[in-house]
């Protein structure tokens, strides 16, 4: 039951007070991003332990997202295996069609990624347009395709390609993004991809082996998700 205090409306001090106070924790959790040379700008995102803000980086003299990493919130396997593993792959990988990182900060309470922005995800395009036109799909097909070829030339998968993950830029040139199950791949004595048995990334673009439960190649299960991203281009139907 709300008490008389909690119903009543604040007066314009009140509310200059709280937004005062919000503005202080922002500050001072900004603040190392700040000392190097960051101006942090609008909110872009959220998940359950992160979210993506906006900056201008004054050193590189370009707009970049920081993704930003809650110690306190996130799950300890995420910490410990799944983001230092994100980390050492985005490192190496330098294409135009795939998020560029640039660094990653650390303090006692989060990690921040700064990596390249994107101006829009492919999702929101396709729901946005009456149609994709063939030409426009086609482009940005070959754009994944020449992303994630790269990435697998490195020998490393993506395993959660969907449209959601798939950015365009101020010029619509896809960029592909979100690197958090990607993962190199192990390989046998003679050299073979060895099966993946770990089930990641999304139902609806993820192959029938995935559904199954079986174990799968995931540079296949990353040509499958491809596939299932053109069909929803061109067709603007969104599988369950």
């Amino acid at each position: 039951m709300r008490n008389e205090e909690d119903s009543r409306v604040k007066t314009p001090a009140e509310s200059i007070s709280v937004t005062s106070a919000k503005s202080k924790v922002l500050h001072k959790r900004f603040q190392v991003l700040e000392s190097q040379g960051f101006v942090v700008g609008k909110f872009l995102g959220q998940g359950s332990y992160a979210c993506v803000r906006a900056a201008y980086d004054v050193n590189r003299k370009h707009e970049v997202a920081v993704k930003i990493i809650s110690k306190r919130k996130a799950p300890e396997d995420y910490l410990s295996k799944f983001l230092p593993r994100e980390i050492d792959v985005i490192k190496v990988l330098k294409h135009p069609y795939l998020i560029q990182f640039f660094q990653v900060i650390e303090t006692t309470t989060r990690f921040f990624l700064v990596m390249e922005c994107g101006h829009v995800d492919l999702l929101d395009v396709i729901r946005s347009r009456k149609v994709i036109e063939e030409e426009t799909a086609g482009k940005w097909f070959y754009q994944m395709s020449q992303g994630i070829g790269y990435m697998h030339s490195k020998g490393i998968v993506h395993r959660d390609l969907k449209c959601e993950n798939l950015l365009l830029d101020k010029y619509e040139n896809l960029k592909v993004t979100d690197f958090g199950f990607a993962k190199k791949l192990v390989k046998g004595k003679l050299g073979e991809i060895k099966p993946s048995e770990t089930y990641c990334g999304s139902y609806a673009y993820a192959p029938p082996e995935i559904l199954k439960g079986s174990p799968y190649d995931p540079m296949i299960a990353d040509v499958w998700s491809m596939g299932v991203v053109l069909f929803t281009m061109v067709s603007k139907f969104e599988r369950y």
